[in-house]
């Protein structure tokens, strides 16, 4: 979940949507067993799959925790999430563009990065850049 100050922008989400195949999203992870966080930043996208410790279904990241061996991953699950709209952002509400499950990671710290969009209040103009 995120948040941020629109002024005259309202729907900011990933350029290609919040369901595009090839958008990356970034965050370090905390491992539920032993607390550790990661030191280097990880992502999850809907255009690349891999397989669970236990080869059950499909999931979008696997990850041992470097502290404990602790297998965890991370499932996202789509439909669920929704831009961020103005008044999400004058009421200081926070948006989930993505809805992820996770098993054995927390994920912590979102990061900034990629393509975005965002439609004007005024007009139908949609901004595409990745600074506003």
């Amino acid at each position: 979940m995120f948040t941020a100050e629109l002024e005259n922008l309202t729907n900011l989400q990933p350029r290609g949507g919040r369901n595009a195949d090839n958008f990356r999203y970034n965050f370090r992870l905390k491992c539920g067993k032993c607390g550790e966080i990661t030191h280097k930043e990880t992502y999850v996208s809907l255009g690349e799959t891999v397989c669970p410790p236990l080869g059950k279904g499909h999931t979008r990241l696997v990850q041992k925790c470097k502290f404990c061996s602790r297998d965890g991953t991370v499932t996202m699950i789509t439909g669920r999430g929704h831009p961020l709209t103005h008044g999400d952002s004058q009421t200081g509400t926070y948006a989930p563009l993505m809805v992820f499950e996770c098993r054995g990671f927390e994920p912590l710290d979102f990061v900034f990065r990629g393509k975005w969009k965002a439609e004007s209040e005024r007009s139908s103009f949609a901004f595409c850049s990745r600074i506003f």
